[in-house]
């Protein structure tokens, strides 16, 4: 009786895994067929993507703003008065942009403390331009904002190139940008009373031209481009997918063969750029260029943009999250004052804030966690 032979061995076809990017990773996971999805209830699904967008804290920013008008116009009757809505404006102007620029940084997982003292360097370095030198108006707009984008760069190189923690690289850029400032300017105010239409930048109102009833100051409608700029830039650029990605896991990133020591350079340029414009609008509402001032307001910008929702630990943020949190901020600090509630105290409610909103960001990451 002669044996069977034996089947014979055919070597499996080799295939190359496919390859996924990773803006698309979540898609895939969610589209797996192996994945059982049937049993999920719809309505803690919905509830579960609005905590990973952020929505909810956005949402929350919001309600908490509503609350703090509602709060405010009730304990005092000048709250609500144009005047005073108007100078609300102003001061968001500010720091809005700040705080757009910190957002920036942030969610690239780092940090940077040289928002407050870059703004008063740009404004310094565009009072020398335009009144030392006496250049004309656009040079000097252009001088503050790259002067700006030249000093983040510098930042990123130390945070991308040398290794340095983003803490101690900015920290240390904020005391230099503020002995420079200290220096250039001999320690004196620089003052824009011989630059015709400077002061227009962020006090004059194109709006109220057309409009006289609605006199909001251009120093809002620079906010709110700059805001569009900054949101279309995350959203629809690859500076801002990389941004995210950055924040989100950029060990991954630079395994998959992307500089990331440049994308992260130019991020904190692009940050220190949108400072520039900070440090216009601060000088042009002064009508000066203030050497002294500067310090605290990286605090407010952070501030700002915990609250709005993005995230200190890298990989999540918007924009528009960002503004509801500066327009917390100042109708806080505003409210506070036209209550007569001392400088130190207002000081005192700030730091508690940020406080309670950087915890508020732990619990976050812990429940997605």
């Amino acid at each position: 009786m002669g044996q069977n032979p034996l089947p014979e061995y055919i070597e499996p076809e080799h295939t190359e895994p496919e390859y996924i990017e990773p803006e698309h990773i979540e898609n895939y996971r969610m589209s797996d067929p192996l994945v059982d999805q049937s049993n999920e209830n719809p309505s803690s699904s919905f509830f579960k993507r609005l905590a990973d967008t952020g929505a909810h804290q956005k949402l929350l920013a919001f309600a908490s703003l509503i609350l703090l008008l509602i709060g405010f116009s009730l304990a005092s009757p000048n709250f609500m008065q144009t005047s005073n809505i108007i100078a609300i404006l102003q001061a968001t102007s500010v720091n809005g942009v700040l705080a757009i620029a910190a957002t920036l940084v942030i969610i690239t997982g780092g940090i940077d403390l040289s928002v407050g003292t870059l703004m008063t360097f740009t404004a310094v370095i565009t009072g020398v331009v335009l009144t030392k030198i006496g250049a004309p108006l656009p040079l000097g707009i252009l001088a503050a904002i790259v002067t700006g984008a030249f000093c983040g760069l510098c930042s990123g190189t130390f945070v991308a190139k040398m290794k340095i923690p983003p803490f101690i690289a900015t920290l240390g850029m904020m005391l230099i940008l503020k002995g420079l400032s200290l220096v250039i300017s001999g320690t004196r105010p620089i003052y824009f009373n011989d630059t015709p239409g400077f002061d227009l930048i962020s006090r004059g109102s194109v709006i109220g031209h057309f409009f006289p009833s609605v006199p909001i100051p251009n120093g809002v409608l620079i906010l709110f481009l700059v805001a569009c700029v900054a949101s279309y830039i995350l959203s629809r650029t690859v500076l801002g997918r990389y941004c995210f990605a950055l924040g989100s896991n950029e060990e991954s990133m630079r395994l998959s063969g992307v500089n990331t020591d440049r994308w992260k350079i130019a991020i904190y340029a692009l940050a220190g750029a949108i400072v520039g414009i900070g440090g216009l609008l601060i000088a042009s509402r002064l009508n000066s260029a203030q050497p002294a001032l500067g310090l605290g307001y990286e605090l407010e910008a952070i501030a700002a943009v915990v609250i709005g929702g993005t995230s200190l630990s890298g990989g999540r943020g918007t924009v528009v999250g960002t503004l509801i949190g500066a327009l917390i901020m100042a109708v806080l600090t505003n409210g506070l004052r036209i209550l007569s509630v001392a400088q130190e105290w207002q000081t005192v409610v700030t730091g508690a804030i940020i406080i309670a909103a950087v915890y508020a960001d732990m619990l976050r990451r812990r429940k997605s966690e």
